[in-house]
């Protein structure tokens, strides 16, 4: 456990958003400190079980924090001065110093999500911005068909937290874009059980399934002959869209599912419209195909 390290070790662990204080070095550490960025001070002792449970969660979300907030730890066994000054009886106990008092606190071992909602309240929602920025960076790079910029980033953003979901599901895309589904199943495999049906993990996992699909049927232009040959050839029609999609020609895919429930829309269990909802789902809710799918196909249905 960290909290059993020295100072030094701490600090060097923590990149110098993680320290020990004693009792001569508080002003300095906590009061001082806090005029520049909000201070926790973690007050706990050795003997303390939730102190243990809390403290893990309290590195990660400040080390996540970048430099908005630091960490500072007190055993209250080696330095009771404090703590006492400040009326702590309850361990762990964690304050907020900000401008060089107390700002807020908590007590007890709150879990993750509760500590960076404390963090976002003291530091006025910053926790966690840059994250979202490198997300959002990500996103666009594989839009703009950068893949290995955004590789890059995802591969950062999962280094820093193993259960981010937004990069798990960009990098399961990756590799689902580069031909390697295997790599994109055991990406998305882990994806925490309760995120399972986030928007972007459904989105992943519909074009793995896409993938898949494609690989199963025949080269588009044998498939585009025979819907030449024969217009009414639904099933050929139904794989050649796969297939373009599989090539990335969403519009032309689109446009060839629609063809199908314009003319019949009970054909294969109304399974081109199915398809469609799949394509949009993969594509996801903002891409000029779906936009522009979702609109034909509402003409088409309601007409």
């Amino acid at each position: 456990m960290i909290l059993e390290n020295s100072g030094a070790a701490t600090v060097a662990a923590g990149d110098g958003l993680i320290k020990d204080t004693t009792t001569q070095a508080f002003m300095k550490d906590v009061i001082e400190e806090s005029k520049h960025q909000p201070v926790l001070v973690d007050f706990w002792a050795p003997w303390c079980g939730p102190c243990k449970q809390l403290t893990p969660v309290l590195e990660k979300v400040v080390k996540a924090a970048k430099g908005k907030v630091k960490l500072t730890k007190m055993n209250i066994d080696d330095h009771p001065q404090i703590p006492g000054q400040m009326g702590i009886q309850s361990i762990p106990a964690v304050i907020a110093f900000v401008n060089g008092q107390p700002a807020d606190g908590f007590l007890g071992a709150l879990p993750e999500s509760q500590v960076v909602a404390f963090l976002e309240r003291i530091t006025k929602g910053a926790i966690g911005g840059e994250e979202k920025d490198l997300l959002a960076a990500a996103d666009a790079a594989l839009a703009e068909g950068d893949v290995a910029g955004a590789a890059e980033i995802y591969t950062h953003l999962i280094a820093e937290d193993g259960a981010n979901v937004g990069a798990l599901a960009g990098l399961a895309r990756i590799h689902v874009e580069t031909g390697a589904l295997d790599q994109a199943k055991e990406t998305l495999a882990l994806v925490p059980a309760a995120k399972v049906n986030d928007a972007a993990v459904a989105a992943a996992r519909a074009a793995l399934e896409l993938a898949e699909q494609a690989q199963s049927i025949g080269p588009a232009d044998e498939l585009e002959q025979k819907v030449a040959a024969n217009p009414l050839d639904h099933q050929s029609r139904f794989d050649l869209a796969v297939a373009l999609n599989a090539k990335g020609d969403r519009q032309a895919a689109a446009d060839h599912l629609l063809s199908i429930v314009r003319k019949d829309r009970k054909w294969n269990e109304d399974g081109a419209r199915k398809q469609l909802v799949q394509f949009f789902e993969a594509w996801g809710p903002t891409d000029e195909a779906t936009l522009e799918g979702r609109k034909k196909l509402s003409s088409i249905l309601f007409a």
